[in-house]
């Protein structure tokens, strides 16, 4: 019998193993607004918000839960449960600062992300989808993470920034880094000489980002193109002063990371957690292969049955009460997402997929406010592309071996997922 005792969510390895939503079950049954003691993974106690009334309520409360830092935090902070130090994102990037800076970053960002955008992406990202599904249709088995889920989020937020195609893998390898150090499939690997080689720490990778970033920026400047990159080359911020100032360097390399890996980590492993959703419930596989159309309802049910960013930490910036319970200003608040996207008091057999199900207001990509997920529009096409094009032309889709997990408590994410298929022929000319 789980108590609450046995719950130990800072622990990575129960997330390498599976989501334990049987821990959320309990948290929302008992204690939905619950003090997480401190363990040796994280030596601080903090709080864990877990029922979707409480996610959406401290989302809703502005500035008194915040992105960035609290009292008695020296601007330290962020959206990790470990504190990112003042200077190195709080404050500076987009997912880590508050109202009133967050909405002029935002603004400057919007425009690749807007619905008219998307639509305008809609035909090209059609066609890259048909590229990915020829280059394994033949086969008959693949890795559906690096082969499938992984490169469409790849190929548009490549094409949203303008990084040249040749370059994709290095965005692939830096978002894995970035997210997954403390999985050791992405760790650092010693050398021969005592140093280590081609590494995977989140240092390593963030200053290999900044590199290729400022890169970027000067071809940019030199040669503009039709994209976002081109547009930050010469953005402004508006201070609260009135005065507009250039974004720094700095500045704009963190909308680099920030925008890579948003943009690629979430919806691959939302694709590639759909299809084992769909692989334990195949009457709602076959429901598609059947129509051939995800609908609207059906992407929203993936996201919300899926669930890939796992939590968000908040700082209390004042003394509160949340769920019954007495916060104080600088405690660490963090929202899971997957438990409120499962609540029994909202969903109706909240641990099934039902790609029927309607007024689906779910958490995926927030629950209101200012932080409301900027790709939301375009991970929706890549998620009903990618299931259309499955249904249509690997209808009979299996997964044939268990899914590596990663190694993570921030992401509900897969590493590796074998399928297998009847071979097909390509439907592309070479």
């Amino acid at each position: 019998m789980t108590t609450l005792a046995d719950i130990d969510l800072t622990n990575p390895d129960v997330f390498a193993q599976r989501m334990p939503h049987d821990w959320f079950d309990l948290l929302r049954s008992d204690a939905p607004v619950w003090r997480h003691p401190a363990t040796d993974e994280h030596p601080e106690p903090f709080w864990v918000v877990s029922s979707y009334e409480h996610i959406t309520e401290a989302h809703r409360s502005g500035t008194l839960f915040s992105h960035q830092t609290g009292p008695g935090r020296k601007g330290a902070g962020g959206i990790a449960l470990n504190d990112i130090q003042e200077g190195r994102g709080p404050g500076l990037q987009m997912v880590m600062t508050d109202p009133p800076q967050h909405t002029r970053y935002r603004k400057l960002v919007n425009t690749g992300f807007t619905p008219r955008m998307v639509r305008r992406m809609n035909e090209v990202m059609r066609l890259r989808t048909e590229i990915i599904l020829d280059r394994i249709c033949e086969q008959g088995s693949a890795d559906f993470v690096l082969d499938v889920a992984a490169e469409l989020p790849l190929m548009a937020i490549a094409d949203i920034i303008g990084v040249p195609d040749e370059d994709r893998h290095l965005l692939l390898d830096w978002s894995n880094r970035t997210i997954g150090g403390s999985d050791p499939e992405y760790q650092d690997q010693p050398s021969g000489d005592g140093s280590s080689k081609h590494g995977s720490t989140y240092e390593t990778a963030m200053i290999e980002m900044a590199m290729y970033a400022d890169g970027l920026t000067g071809r940019k400047r030199s040669q503009p193109e039709d994209d976002l990159w081109t547009v930050l080359t010469s953005a402004t911020v508006t201070l609260d002063d009135g005065t507009t100032t250039e974004l720094t360097d700095l500045e704009r390399d963190l909308f680099f990371t920030l925008l890579l890996v948003a943009g690629n980590e979430t919806t691959r492993n939302a694709i590639s957690l759909g299809l084992m959703g769909f692989m334990d419930h195949p009457d709602q596989w076959t429901m598609v292969v059947e129509t051939g159309v995800m609908t609207d309802e059906a992407v929203d049910e993936i996201l919300r049955y899926t669930s890939p960013v796992n939590y968000f930490r908040r700082t209390a910036t004042a003394d509160t009460v949340l769920g019954g319970q007495q916060i104080q200003a600088g405690d660490k608040v963090t929202l899971w997402y997957p438990s409120g996207n499962r609540d029994e008091k909202v969903y109706e057999d909240p641990h099934r997929l039902d790609l029927t199900r309607t007024d689906n207001h779910h958490l995926a990509f927030g629950a209101g406010g200012a932080h409301f997920c900027l790709g939301a529009n375009l991970a929706r096409l890549e998620l009903k592309l990618i299931f259309e094009g499955l249904a249509n032309r690997l209808p009979d889709i299996a997964v044939t071996g268990p899914a590596d997990r990663l190694r993570m408590n921030f992401v509900n994410g897969i590493k590796h997922l074998p399928v297998a298929f009847t071979p097909s022929q390509k439907v592309l000319p070479d």
